[in-house]
């Protein structure tokens, strides 16, 4: 009987944008554990390195950091000449660069007859500048590294990618309309460019978070006062089975299975790591 184990995943060349944020850094650390290398890609190269030093003194793996804009294909090219310089053919690929912003999101979670007065706290207010930002973050930033990174699979004619969704792609959450938006987009990008890719030997698929405290949604679900939940932050784990946030380290085993040869006949799918918040109606 033939071993289930990461061990495909050894010495394998693994590129992750964003994975100097708070999921990242987890993911990097799985990636480290079944000694894959790392390539760090982030817009903050100073801050790159430094998680990449970290692990890499922590681990023993070899990790790199490098500089690139998720959204400038020409920045993403010159760092895909460095990852192969240092680490040798890029085999896979995880999109973990996004997140929200308070420039796109409403003040107002719905519109009724206490405050549709004041549109500029509605979806009426909202800047096109910020929306732009957060949706071009999201979804551009997750189709230009993978018209860049997965060029040499296409040589290999072997590699797997992984896109970073999230719940609010299935429930769009209220004040995020554009990440929410993004992340939809993501998810149906994830299934078109599947079957694209399918017959050269590249899988593309997405893990879907479900609520985590990370640094873009800090603002949204904590009371800065209290220290505590907001009533947002109430709300979100109320309707979350488990009862709780989740750990970044939640998400470590789902990524390795789709990175893994494990999952050689899976492509094209979401799955959702959200303590059942997506199989809860609220009753």
């Amino acid at each position: 009987m033939k071993k289930i184990s990461f061990d495909d995943l050894s010495g394998k060349v693994c590129v992750i944008t964003g994975g100097a944020g708070v999921i990242g850094v987890s993911i990097v650390k799985a990636l480290a554990s079944v000694g894959t290398k790392v390539a760090i890609v982030d817009l903050n190269e100073e801050l790159a390195q430094q998680v990449a030093a970290e692990i890499a003194a922590e681990t023993g793996a070899v990790i790199i950091g490098v500089k690139a804009n998720v959204l400038e294909k020409e920045s993403l090219e010159a760092a895909k000449v460095v990852i192969n310089e240092k680490l040798g053919t890029i085999d896979l690929l995880i999109n973990g660069a996004g997140g929200n912003s308070p420039q796109a999101t409403t003040q107002v979670e719905q519109l009724d007859d206490t405050n549709i007065q004041n549109l500029e706290a509605s979806f009426y207010g909202l800047q096109m500048e910020g929306f732009d930002k957060v949706f071009a973050l999201n979804f551009k930033g997750t189709l230009l590294p993978t018209m860049v990174f997965t060029r040499d699979m296409l040589t290999n004619r072997s590699g797997s990618v992984i896109n970073i969704s999230s719940m609010n792609s299935y429930h769009p959450l209220t004040k995020i309309p554009a990440y929410s938006a993004a992340k939809a987009s993501v998810n149906n990008f994830t299934e078109w460019l599947a079957v694209h890719l399918a017959k050269v030997g590249i899988r593309v698929n997405a893990v879907a978070p479900g609520f985590f405290i990370t640094s873009q949604n800090r603002f949204l679900v904590l009371d800065e006062k209290t220290g505590g939940y907001s009533a947002r932050g109430n709300k979100i784990v109320t309707n979350t089975p488990m009862g709780k946030f989740g750990d970044p380290s939640d998400l470590q085993g789902a990524v390795l299975y789709l990175l893994s040869d494990i999952s050689s006949f899976v492509t094209g799918i979401v799955i959702p790591v959200d303590g059942g918040f997506n199989a809860y109606s609220g009753v």
